[in-house]
């Protein structure tokens, strides 16, 4: 997959903006989704996160318009573009698809960039709802290809930061910064190590092809939104925990000063569990990057196993799929199972040697048969590289 999809993509991509718009795109871009190894609800709590990008994209074919206007066309949709006024885009103003790509644009000329107009089509072969981040992808491709187009010389964590503050106010979603961060900068064959207080970065090897394991994500079909309230409630949950314990962030709670944390938070157990994963979430970030580095990668498996409990049990994001997948993987021979992504419904990523992929992927369809779920869809995740240009 990668390289090669992502031109096929490309191709089909060019052709229909010349179909839309009657002349060639300027450029074709791609983004990637992504997949959170390990750090969970820990971005916007300035912690640390693993994620890495797939090999799923958003493609952006493109060109520069002079007279102020917008066009927007996605390929899931049959109807012709729509067409926005650059100087009217306001946020929360669009509750489309659209408010992706025109809250980009919106926060590039916020941020005192002159943008005079596109024409833009876009594709995504990123499944969406699946918590692998089709919106970040998507709002980073238009970011990248707008960057390149019009000269702004911005890096890709600048994207990444302008990109969140496109989800954050124009369409109204609270996500932290991993996602954007992830798409923008992640390397083919490693893992991004990733510090949101600073946005510093490590590149983590990881190849574990090499080693004769593989990655599965296991997409339970079960749609989730971010904006909706239940992540809302959590963020702000963090937040309040934060303030209690008089510091910026919860990533500011040492590990080894948890315990007298929470004695301090036990009158109010619903902030008492969300600083409780949240710090325990970080240490297992910092313990996932020394085993790695290390050599030791199958010992990652109990610490993703870990994180899964303590979404479930301490952030309450989990689903009965979810818990599904997981148990079934590990009573199948996985070395480690967890949700990925913000919770209530989207993805699990299971860690499993090679020679266990097949007998654990029956196992998990079957259960999910047998439980009357809708059946998951099931494939590898393979280390890839970030957003780029194509063509």
């Amino acid at each position: 997959m990668g390289e090669a999809v992502a031109g096929d993509v490309a191709g089909a991509v060019g052709e229909r903006f010349r179909e839309l718009y009657g002349t060639d795109p300027e450029g074709v871009w791609a983004a990637p989704g992504r997949v959170n190894l390990i750090g969970e609800h820990t971005d916007y709590n300035d912690g640390f996160v693993m994620p890495f990008a797939l090999p799923h994209t958003a493609v952006a074919a493109v060109s520069r318009r002079d007279d102020g206007i917008l066009r927007l066309h996605s390929a899931d949709i049959a109807a012709g573009p729509v067409e926005l006024r650059v100087a009217d885009l306001t946020p929360e103003s669009d509750r489309s698809w659209t408010a992706y790509p025109s809250g980009v644009v919106w926060a590039l000329r916020e941020a005192g960039h002159e943008l005079t107009g596109a024409d833009i089509h876009l594709a995504s072969t990123v499944p969406s709802g699946a918590g692998l981040s089709s919106s970040a992808a998507l709002e980073i491709v238009v970011a990248l290809a707008l960057n390149d187009l019009y000269s702004l010389g911005l890096r890709g964590w600048q994207l990444a930061r302008l990109c969140q503050r496109a989800e954050n106010v124009y369409v109204g979603a609270p996500v932290g910064i991993m996602d954007q961060t992830a798409s923008a900068c992640c390397e083919a064959g490693h893992a991004l190590f990733l510090d949101t207080r600073d946005l510093s970065q490590r590149q983590i090897p990881f190849d574990l092809a090499a080693e004769g394991m593989r990655l599965l994500v296991v997409d339970t079909q079960v749609k989730h939104s971010h904006s909706e309230g239940e992540y809302g409630k959590r963020r702000a949950g963090c937040e309040k925990g934060a303030a209690l314990l008089g510091v910026n962030a919860l990533r500011d709670v040492a590990y080894d000063e948890l315990d007298a944390a929470l004695e301090r938070l036990a009158d109010d157990e619903e902030v008492l569990r969300l600083v409780r994963h949240v710090v325990t979430e970080d240490a297992r970030v910092e313990r996932v990057v020394s085993l790695l580095e290390s050599g030791d990668t199958r010992a990652i498996g109990p610490v993703l196993v870990e994180g899964h409990t303590s979404l479930r049990d301490d952030f309450r994001i989990s689903c009965p799929e979810l818990d599904l997948v997981v148990d079934t993987a590990l009573a199948s021979g996985a070395l480690g199972a967890r949700m990925t992504g913000g919770g209530f419904g989207g993805s699990a990523i299971v860690l499993a040697e090679a020679a266990d992929v097949d007998a654990i992927t029956k196992a998990v369809k079957e259960a999910f048969a047998s439980a009357g779920f809708t059946a998951p869809r099931v494939f590898e995740a393979v280390p890839s590289a970030g957003a780029r240009r194509v063509v």
